[in-house]
């Protein structure tokens, strides 16, 4: 896919010519049909235009960016959402593996989200992962998260995670069921999970969900868990470790 056709969805006029400015001076290859106040007037217009990517403020009046969904049978589109959101909310959009860009728009950051779009063959599960990114954004506790394993993207529960292992530029994340192999690194999910307590940092290479710890064998520093998953306990974390599962 060389150029990309596009609309762009804010209900604010200057964010609008803002973004517009943007694509045109530093995303040559993303040609822009339309600009759209709200969600219903984008919805006819990307029915009128069948746009390859459509970027979309996510704080708008009557609805939300993420709402979209309600309004497709099947989306057959990219989406990269822009928002203004502060930090905290930001694990959401991560944890359903959407594209988003915060305000202000940072060019770097924009110009890679369209090229990660480029790179992109299809639109599989992309409902799938818009009704996770509502969820988790209208909730303080997250339930699931988007996991790519072999080019499938896969919704896991956050309570089936019994460890993730890190192995060097990945990581195995292990399941009460089964194990996923992807390409991120376990600082990535300690972040994302920080506010989700049952999971603890217990070495460089693991982090681990207390709710499925069997045993914990002091003088190995080793972690017995379900699944048959033995873990490693960092003796720089034992103190921290033995006060979190008390």
């Amino acid at each position: 896919m060389n150029n990309l056709s596009a609309i762009l969805v804010d209900d604010e006029e200057s964010a609008r010519d803002v973004l517009e400015h943007l694509l045109l001076r530093f995303c040559p290859n993303v040609e822009l049909k339309a600009k759209c106040e709200s969600l219903p007037e984008a919805v006819k217009s990307i029915e009128e235009h069948h746009p390859h990517l459509v970027f979309l403020d996510i704080e708008m009046p009557n609805y939300a960016g993420y709402e979209i969904v309600n309004f497709f049978d099947d989306i057959q589109f990219h989406i990269i959402f822009v928002t203004a959101y502060e930090k905290y909310a930001i694990r959401a959009f991560e944890i359903a593996a959407v594209d988003y860009l915060l305000k202000p728009i940072e060019i770097a950051r924009l110009t890679a989200a369209v090229a990660r779009v480029q790179q992109r063959v299809d639109t599989i599960q992309q409902t799938q992962r818009l009704d996770l990114l509502g969820k988790n954004l209208q909730t303080n506790k997250l339930n699931n998260l988007i996991v790519a394993d072999r080019g499938q993207q896969h919704v896991v529960a956050i309570d089936t995670i019994v460890a993730i292992e890190a192995m060097e530029a990945y990581c195995e994340i292990h399941t009460l069921t089964k194990k996923y192999t992807v390409s991120k690194n376990l600082k990535h999910y300690e972040v994302l999970l920080e506010n989700t307590s049952e999971f603890i940092r217990t070495h460089k290479s693991w982090l681990i969900n207390k709710m499925h710890l069997i045993s914990y064998q002091k003088t190995e520093l080793t972690l017995q868990l379900k699944g048959g998953i033995s873990a490693k306990l960092s003796k720089y974390k034992k103190a921290e470790f033995e006060a979190q599962i008390r």
